[in-house]
């Protein structure tokens, strides 16, 4: 939560930087997802943890220190923000399935949006353990929560008393909790797109385990190599989540001849 503390005037503590920089020459970065870092900095991006929770290995992708926080690099989160894009882009061109993982509470919502939004598998509550090393059971469990749900619908359950009733209907709200976003999703998807690897450490290890790849947002205080595809960048900030998760679903939508 430091991250959203220290998160005072941040566009400020980049600008200075950032102005200068446009004095030297730009590196040259082929920009295909129309990707501006000062939009970057605005949703703060850039904005890591304290150092003292900084993981070695995020190091190659901090700028500087500002007040004793982390400072991400935002060219080096363009650079890796694009190759996640155009790994979903190949994705989904080959008709490929990436499910949304982001439970923490700040997110969910958000997380709901964009995945129905592109029609794709989620899940904002909470990762149900097994969900995919033992995907068979609970394909089991999804179709018993749609078999209640079709029956209520249709009138069957009315012949049960009223305490059976509402003990369907409170069985039923815990499956809805736990399966809605995953309802239609038939087999394993190829990839998942993590919020906060460090919140959803159990759906990483499982989607690594099977052999699903993983694009997740990865700050300071994270071990990237847990992501085929980390993006730097502070997943703390639902400004800075929702731009990496609206970049997505435009690459998810126009792929998909939607946008």
């Amino acid at each position: 939560m430091d991250a959203i503390l220290y998160k005072i005037d941040s566009y400020a503590i980049l600008k200075t930087s950032m102005e200068t920089k446009t004095t030297k020459q730009e590196p040259i970065r082929k920009n295909t997802f129309s990707l501006d870092e000062k939009e970057m900095a605005q949703a703060g991006l850039y904005f890591g943890h304290k150092t003292s929770r900084i993981n070695p290995k995020m190091k190659p992708y901090i700028k500087e220190i500002r007040n004793a926080v982390h400072i991400i690099d935002l060219e080096k989160t363009a650079e890796k923000l694009e190759e996640a894009l155009a790994y979903i882009k190949e994705l989904i061109s080959k008709k490929g399935v990436i499910m949304f993982v982001g439970t923490k509470i700040q997110v969910q919502e958000l997380v709901e949006n964009i995945a129905k939004e592109c029609n794709l598998p989620y899940v904002s509550q909470r990762w149900i353990g097994g969900t995919f090393t033992n995907f068979d059971n609970i394909k089991k469990r999804v179709e018993h929560f749609k078999d209640l749900e079709e029956k209520k619908k249709k009138g069957e359950l009315d012949k049960y008393t009223k305490k059976e009733k509402s003990k369907i209907d409170k069985e039923l709200g815990n499956l809805k909790v736990k399966f809605e976003g995953i309802r239609d999703m038939k087999e394993l998807p190829s990839a998942i797109f993590v919020c906060d690897i460090r919140n959803d450490e159990l759906a990483v290890k499982e989607a690594r385990k099977k052999g699903v790849k993983v694009v997740a947002i990865a700050d300071t205080n994270i071990d990237p190599d847990l992501a085929d595809y980390p993006i730097p960048a502070n997943d703390d900030a639902i400004s800075s989540v929702r731009y990496i998760l609206e970049k997505v679903k435009e690459v998810i939508l126009k792929e998909n001849g939607k946008n």
